[in-house]
């Protein structure tokens, strides 16, 4: 078990950023390669909005009708139980607070911001690698398909985790940002009336939309009324509401683009098993590896502004979103099999 108490200043380090890569690397050619994140780079297509979208208030109705799609897309037992927002981030602490300041303990290695926001809080904040150790706290947070591995914790397992919570007053959070091209069948989002459970849906990692600033939390009645309650009114833009009912709605380009990005997953599995590295998981939006010579990768791979996402606390690992086209490809196979050649030279 690692404390993590004492996070509560400063965001933690994210990929995604252009500023930090032309700092580590200033020499490199440009544009960059983000693949830093688990963004979709095939983004769901853009439409035309009226003028209006950035005159006016949101309208209510909307924002009822945003949540009764996102309802059906992820299998919510009603639009009562949804409540969207811009972007998961702005309900962290926000789910955090749901519970009186107590333990709060998170399966990791994972994303780090579930441990800031429930230091915010006010939480004593642990991050523990047993799934069991979990039943112990007051606030649980599972990320499912984790990030950065895609470990999956099956939904019988979360619901017997759950019902512990549920029975003591404390809450599972289930943050499933990447279940989109995950195993739907162990998604907790129709099991959220039992009570005790807040499942986080991103919007913008699938779609591709991520300056959209458009998640959910989905969660019992009461708890749902309360998150909206604390967002108030218009808490979602406009160009936000439009794109989400839009896109949620459009299964036909949701099956098409699972299976080109599963296609572009196991590309990027050949093209690092060429450089003799073997994917050891993630979902088909990222890939993940651990290898003795992470850092050398991350270097080599950035001096060819090539940016991948690095984690100081596991200098053995390394995450990798999907090139977008092919000139992305072609630069990222180049470097790695220069990587791969340069290597073998040095064991010579």
């Amino acid at each position: 078990m690692t404390l993590l108490a004492g996070r509560r200043t400063g965001t933690v380090d994210h990929g995604g950023s252009l500023e930090r890569a032309r700092a580590l690397f200033p020499g490199a050619p440009e544009p960059f390669v983000d693949l830093s994140t688990g963004i979709n780079p095939h983004s769901y297509p853009l439409f035309e909005l009226p003028a209006t979208a950035l005159s006016r208030l949101p309208e209510p109705g909307r924002a009822r009708d945003l949540a009764a799609v996102a309802a059906t897309a992820y299998g919510a037992p009603s639009a009562a139980n949804v409540v969207p927002a811009p972007g998961t981030q702005i309900l962290l602490p926000r789910i955090a607070s749901l519970v009186r300041p107590g333990r709060a303990f998170v399966l990791g290695p994972t994303y780090q911001e579930h441990a800031r926001a429930a230091a915010i809080a006010g939480h004593e904040v642990a991050e523990v690698r047993d799934f069991a150790r979990l039943a112990d706290a007051n606030l649980a947070v599972v990320v499912n398909p984790n990030n950065p591995d895609g470990r999956v914790i099956s939904r019988l397992e979360l619901l017997g985790l759950g019902e512990k919570m549920r029975a003591k007053g404390g809450l599972l959070v289930v943050d499933e940002a990447f279940m989109d091209v995950g195993p739907g069948a162990e998604s907790l989002a129709g099991n959220v009336d039992q009570g005790g459970i807040v499942v986080l849906r991103s919007f913008g990692k699938f779609y591709g939309l991520a300056g959209i600033r458009l998640g959910f939390a989905i969660a019992h009645g009461s708890i749902a009324e309360r998150l909206e309650e604390e967002l108030g009114p218009w808490s979602v833009a406009i160009p936000a509401l439009e794109y989400g009912i839009k896109a949620l709605s459009d299964g036909a380009w949701q099956t098409y683009m699972r299976a080109m990005l599963a296609q572009a997953a196991h590309r990027l599995d050949q093209a690092f098993a060429r450089a003799g590295v073997i994917t050891t998981g993630g979902t088909s939006l990222f890939r993940h590896v651990d290898i003795a010579d992470a850092a050398g990768l991350f270097r080599a791979l950035g001096r060819e502004g090539i940016l991948v996402r690095a984690f100081a606390d596991r200098p053995t690992q390394l995450r990798c979103g999907l090139p977008g086209h092919e000139v992305e490809w072609r630069r990222l196979e180049v470097a790695l099999g220069d990587w791969a050649q340069d290597r073998q030279a040095m064991r010579r």
